[in-house]
C-alpha cells in the first residue's frame, strides 16, 4: 500500500525526496482498499452516465405532447431508475466492504467501519492560471508551467494517499497550497474557469463547482476518512495498536467537527452538517470501543470492584453506540446511510449491554460479603450502579442477603442472554453482516457464556419468575473526545465566518495607581473582563468582553494571558496603544448567500454542470518533477517566512502518548483583515 509511484513508473518502497512532493500510492497496486476506489470511481462514471439520460428524458417529456413518445419516455424512464438503483445498491456494497480495512492479523476483534475517500475528476490548471498570471501579474504564463504541473501531480497524488501519517500528511501539504491558491488567484469578483468535481461518498451523486472551497471540504473529508482508515487498521490486539486507533479515531472527528464548523452551506450529502454530525459520534463510539478494549487487554480479574467498573464501561460504550443508531435512522440520513452501518451500530449496542450485564452477573453470583471485605466500599459502588436499586431495596440488604443477591444475578444473567440473542438476529438481518465471519463467532462465544453461567445456577424444582434487572448506568475512566486540527484552536475557533465583528479600535492604555483597570481571561485570544468603568481605558471607549487583538505593534491574537500580560508590565505613564475588537449581534446579520465556501458569498453552482464534461476529453500526461520551490511562492523573497504559509506535520512523533500527538497544522485563508 505504501509504494510510490515515480512519473517514470519507477517503483521503490519509501517517498520521493528528489521531487518537492512526495507522491500517493500506485493507483493500479492491486490491493483491496485499491481495487475497491477502483470499483467506486467506475461506480461514480456510470451513475453519472445514467444521470444524464435521465436528465434528458425529464427534458424531453416537458417538451413533447406526443403521447406516444411520452410512453416511451416513461418507460425508458423506469429503465434508467431501476439501473440508477442497481448502482447506488452497489455503492452501498463498497462502503460496506469493511474487512479489507481491517488488520490482517485481528482474529478476535469485531470489525470497525472506515470512511471511503471522495473520488474526483481530473483538473487542468494549466490553461486559466497561465492567462490569469498574464492577465493580472502581468508576467508570462509559461515561465511557470513545470510549477503548475508540479501542482496537478500533487492534486493527482492526493486521490490515493498512503494509509499512514505520510498519507495525512500529502493531503493537509496538497490543503495549505490550496490556500496559496486562493489567496493568489481566486478573486471573489470573478470566476477564472477551474471547475472542481467531487462525488458524493454515499450517493455518487457529482458536485460540480467553481468554488474552491469545494476543494478543500473535499480534501479535509478525506483526511477525516483517512484517519479512520488507520484507525480500522491498527492491531487491536496489542497496546500499541489500540493507542493508535484510538488517536486516530479521535482525530478523524475532530477533522470532521473542523468541516462541519468552518464549510458552510456545502452542496455535497456526505459533507451536510446532519450527516457530519452522525459520522463524528461514529467515530467516537469506536474510539470508545477501543478505550474499553485498552482497558480489557489485559485481563479482567475475576473480582468485584473489577467487574462493576467494567460493567459500566461496557454499558458507555452501548451508550455510544445507541446515540449513533439514533442518529442513523432519523430522515434524511437513514435514506443515505447503508443498511450495514445501522444495522452494526444496533448489533454492538446489544452486544455490549449484554457484555455489562454478564460482569455484573458475575459479581453478584461468584463473590460473596465477608468480614474481611470492605462493607461500605461494596455498598457504595453497588449504589453508583443503578438509577433505583432493585426492588427498592438498599444495596447492604442485596450483599448481605444471599438469595436476594443471586436472584438479581440471575436476572442480569437473564438479560444478558437476551442481548446476545439480540445481536445475533441483527447479525441474520444483513447480508454484508453475515459475510463476518469473526463477528459471529465473538457473538456465538458470548451468548455460549452465558448460558453456562445461567445452567450453573439454575435450579431444576425452581419455578420463580425472575424480576427484570434494571439499566445500568454507564460510566468510564476516560471518554473519547474529538482531537481538533490545530489550527481550530485559538482564534480561528473565535473570529469565524459565524462571528460579525467591528473594526478594530485604538484605545490608550494607561495606569492609574499601578492598574490598568482590567482583567485578562481565555487562551488564544484573550479577552477583557472586570473593566473598571471610571478608568482611563473605559473612558477611552474600552468594553467588557472585547477581544485583544493587538499591543502596540505587536499581533497577540495567537498569544495566552501570560504573554500579553508580558507586553503590559512594562506600561508607563505615557501609555502604549492596543487594539480591540467587539463581536456584534449575529441575529441581525443577514443570511449569506448559500455556497461551500467560508463566507464568500458566492453563488451556489450545483451538481449537473458537470454532466457537460467528459472524462474521456482528458488525456493527462506524465511529467518530471523536480526538486524546485513551489510556484504559488512566487513573489515571496523568502516563503518560509510568508504569513500564510503555516508549519507542515511530522510524521515522525517522539515520546508521549498517542493521545498527545500533534494533528496536522490546518491552512487558513484567513489575514489580518479578514478575521473581523
Amino acid at each position: 500500500m505504501t509504494d510510490t509511484l515515480f512519473p517514470n513508473n519507477v517503483k521503490t518502497d519509501g517517498p520521493v525526496e528528489s521531487g518537492y512532493f512526495k507522491k500517493g500510492c500506485n493507483p493500479f497496486a492491486q490491493t483491496g482498499r485499491s481495487k475497491l476506489q477502483s470499483e467506486r470511481a467506475l461506480l461514480n462514471q456510470q451513475i453519472i452516465k445514467q444521470m444524464r439520460m435521465r436528465a434528458g428524458a425529464e427534458n424531453l417529456l416537458k417538451a413533447s405532447s406526443n403521447n406516444k413518445v411520452r410512453e416511451q419516455v416513461f418507460l425508458e424512464l423506469s429503465y434508467v431508475n431501476a439501473d440508477l438503483q442497481l448502482l447506488m445498491e452497489q455503492l452501498e456494497g463498497l462502503n460496506s466492504s469493511v474487512e479489507v480495512y481491517q488488520n490482517v492479523q485481528e482474529t478476535s476483534s469485531i470489525p470497525l467501519i472506515p470512511l471511503g475517500l471522495k473520488e474526483t475528476k481530473d483538473v487542468d490548471f494549466s490553461v486559466p492560471l497561465k492567462d490569469f498570471i498574464l492577465e493580472h501579474y502581468s508576467e508570462d504564463g509559461s515561465n511557470f508551467q513545470e510549477q503548475i504541473d508540479d501542482l496537478m501531480d500533487l492534486r493527482q497524488a492526493c486521490r490515493t494517499p498512503s494509509r499512514n501519517d505520510a498519507g495525512i500528511e500529502l493531503l493537509a501539504k496538497y490543503l495549505s497550497q490550496l490556500s496559496f491558491l486562493e489567496t493568489r488567484f481566486f478573486s471573489p469578483t470573478r470566476q477564472i474557469g477551474i471547475f472542481f468535481t467531487w462525488y458524493d461518498s454515499f450517493t455518487g451523486v457529482p458536485v460540480c463547482q467553481q468554488n474552491i472551497s469545494l476543494e478543500k471540504g473535499s480534501v479535509v473529508f478525506n483526511m477525516a476518512a483517512l484517519y479512520s482508515q488507520i484507525g480500522t487498521r491498527a492491531n487491536r490486539q496489542t497496546q500499541a495498536g489500540l493507542e493508535d486507533a484510538i488517536t486516530a479515531f479521535q482525530k478523524s472527528a475532530g477533522v470532521l467537527h473542523y468541516l462541519k464548523e468552518t464549510f458552510t452551506h456545502t452542496p455535497s450529502y456526505d459533507m451536510s452538517p446532519a450527516m457530519l454530525s452522525m459520522l463524528i459520534r461514529m467515530m467516537l463510539a469506536q474510539a470508545q470501543e477501543c478505550l474499553f478494549e485498552h482497558i480489557a487487554l489485559p485481563g479482567i480479574r475475576n473480582e468485584f470492584f473489577s467487574l462493576l467498573k467494567m460493567a459500566q464501561e461496557a454499558a458507555k460504550v452501548a451508550e455510544t453506540y445507541s446515540q449513533v443508531y439514533q442518529c442513523m435512522i432519523q430522515n434524511p440520513i437513514k435514506n443515505n446511510v447503508p443498511f450495514f452501518w445501522s444495522t452494526m451500530c444496533q448489533l454492538q449496542t446489544s452486544h455490549y449491554k449484554a457484555l455489562a450485564h454478564y460482569f455484573v452477573s458475575t459479581a453478584l453470583l461468584d463473590h460473596q460479603l465477608t468480614p474481611n471485605d470492605d462493607e461500605d466500599k461494596q455498598e457504595k459502588a453497588l449504589s453508583q450502579l443503578y438509577d433505583t436499586m432493585p426492588d427498592g431495596r438498599s444495596p447492604l440488604d442485596i450483599l448481605k442477603n444471599k438469595e436476594e443477591r443471586q436472584k438479581i444475578g440471575k436476572a442480569h444473567l437473564q438479560r444478558s442472554i437476551m442481548g446476545n440473542e439480540e445481536a445475533i438476529r441483527t447479525h441474520a438481518l444483513c447480508r454484508h453482516l453475515q459475510k463476518l465471519d469473526i463477528l459471529n463467532d465473538i457473538l456465538q462465544a458470548s451468548h455460549k457464556r452465558s448460558l453456562a453461567k445461567f445452567e450453573q445456577y439454575e435450579k431444576d424444582d425452581e419455578f420463580t419468575d425472575y424480576m427484570v434487572a434494571p439499566d445500568i448506568i454507564s460510566k468510564t475512566e476516560k471518554k473519547a473526545e474529538m482531537d481538533a486540527p490545530a489550527a481550530t484552536k485559538g482564534p480561528l475557533s473565535v473570529f469565524s465566518a459565524k462571528q460579525r465583528w467591528t473594526a478594530p479600535r485604538t484605545i490608550r492604555l494607561r495606569l492609574q495607581d499601578r492598574d490598568l483597570g482590567f482583567t485578562l481571561k481565555g487562551e488564544l485570544p484573550v479577552q477583557i473582563q472586570s473593566l473598571d468603568p471610571l478608568c482611563p481605558a473605559a473612558a477611552e471607549g474600552l468594553k467588557e468582553g472585547d477581544y485583544l487583538v493587538a499591543v502596540g505593534e505587536t499581533d497577540c491574537k495567537w498569544m495566552g494571558v501570560s504573554d500579553v500580560m508580558k507586553l503590559l508590565k512594562d506600561v508607563n505613564e505615557e501609555g502604549i496603544n492596543i487594539r480591540v475588537v467587539s463581536m456584534m449581534d449575529s441575529s441581525s446579520q443577514p443570511m449569506p448567500t448559500k455556497s461551500a465556501t467560508y463566507c464568500g458569498g458566492l453563488p451556489k453552482t450545483y451538481s449537473m454542470i458537470c454532466l457537460a464534461h467528459d472524462d474521456d476529453d482528458k488525456n493527462p500526461k506524465a511529467r518530471k518533477v523536480a526538486k524546485k520551490p513551489s510556484f504559488l511562492s512566487w513573489g515571496l523573497k523568502n516563503r518560509l517566512k510568508s504569513s500564510s504559509t503555516l508549519s507542515l506535520p511530522n510524521a515522525d512523533y517522539s515520546g508521549g502518548q498517542p493521545w498527545s500527538r500533534p494533528c496536522p497544522t490546518f491552512p487558513s485563508s484567513y489575514n489580518d483583515s479578514a478575521l473581523y
